[in-house]
């Protein structure tokens, strides 16, 4: 098995400021070259939000794997966070408040963490300070809750919504200096809670957007202290993989919740589905020392430390691919009618063999959940 990730080029797309120039590609990736032309080389965080869904489509039209897709969803959004965060700097700074007046870290949390963005996602970050006098709290702090509320006002009016649970830089919760984040993670991790091990589930899949990079390795490095040893802790994050079910009857038939279901056919894909694979991944990564956080990443790095078998392995990665190739279609089909994208899957208009397949992913992904749960 091939446990060595190379640099994928397409990884290159967004990294620079601007957009790439259309004109420089080859007629072999003729659908991007018009799907960036049609965006034009200056676009507004609306703009570059809305073009999304056709960025998609061309991608699908080049055959890349929805996986690969998904990864290059993530770092558009990435570049939609920086430029979020570049202009409501360069706000702040015309009205007077300075430059930032210590070294910070916006933190990405959830799937665009893990590069995993399907369409449609809301809000979830966080921010890392660097350690202040608390004799200036009032003033560095200000400053910071400032930035967070324009960053995120500004995602939210281009098109990604504000957090329903208010996980975001712009509420203190998610808004600390590095040592304070490290005495939070200490505090959640010490006893078996159910609340606090929901709240540290949130925060231990983050990834760097903006900002000072060495604020985010030294909070990775807290986390891959502290949890390995934290056995009530991840015995209870064991005991809330209950909470995500898979789409599954005891038959081993497709069958899904029934809570805010749109038709008698639909299942929550992301939450009967990907959710449980993802967390499942996450709790046997924090057990055996495992600091990636893409679950491709995590499933092989568990095949290095002789936690799974390869041939496991495989069948979690093909499964993970292929639940995110059905989301990423059935989003784009929904968003061509003019609805609004979702986690729901309509399994009626899935042949036969599509159906066969989800079964069998489905049931792979319960028994890595009973696994996860041994540790």
């Amino acid at each position: 098995m091939r446990l060595l990730h190379r640099a994928s080029p397409w990884r290159s797309l967004f990294a620079d400021s601007e957009f790439p120039d259309p004109s420089r590609l080859p007629p072999l990736l003729a659908p991007l070259r018009d799907a960036l032309t049609e965006l034009g080389p200056a676009p507004t965080l609306s703009d570059a939000h809305a073009w999304q869904p056709r960025l998609v489509a061309a991608l699908m039209r080049l055959d890349l794997p929805a996986w690969r897709i998904s990864q290059l969803i993530s770092d558009h959004n990435d570049w939609l966070y920086h430029r979020a965060i570049q202009l409501a700097q360069s706000e702040m700074e015309g009205q007077g408040w300075g430059p930032p007046p210590v070294a910070f870290c916006v933190l990405i949390m959830g799937s665009g963490a893990r590069q995993e963005s399907l369409l449609a996602p809301d809000q979830d970050n966080g921010m890392i300070i660097a350690d202040y006098p608390d004799s200036r709290h009032t003033e560095i702090d200000g400053y910071f809750q400032s930035l967070g509320e324009r960053f995120t006002d500004r995602l939210d009016r281009a098109g990604i919504p504000l957090c329903s649970g208010h996980v975001m830089a712009r509420w203190p919760m998610w808004r600390k200096r590095i040592s304070e984040w490290g005495e939070q993670l200490a505090i959640w991790t010490a006893e078996r809670r159910t609340k606090r091990v929901q709240q540290a589930n949130i925060l231990l899949d983050f990834r760097p957007v903006y900002g000072e990079v060495a604020l985010a390795e030294a909070l990775a490095d807290r986390v891959a202290r502290l949890l390995p040893k934290a056995g009530l802790f991840l015995d209870e994050m064991g005991v809330l993989l209950d909470e995500l079910p898979v789409a599954l009857d005891r038959f081993g038939r497709l069958s899904g919740s029934l809570e805010g279901v749109p038709h008698e056919h639909a299942i929550n894909l992301k939450r009967q589905g990907l959710l449980p694979l993802v967390a499942a991944a996450r709790l046997l990564s924090l057990r055996h020392g495992v600091r990636v956080i893409d679950t491709r990443e995590r499933l092989a790095a568990l095949v290095v430390k002789e936690v799974l078998p390869e041939s496991r392995c495989r069948a979690l990665t093909a499964a993970l691919e292929r639940l995110q190739g059905l989301l990423l279609e059935e989003q784009c089909r929904v968003l061509g009618t003019g609805h609004g994208a979702d986690s729901w899957v309509d399994v009626s208009r899935l042949g036969e063999d599509q159906r066969m397949l989800l079964r069998l992913d489905l049931q792979q992904i319960r028994r890595f959940r009973r696994r996860a749960k041994r540790g």
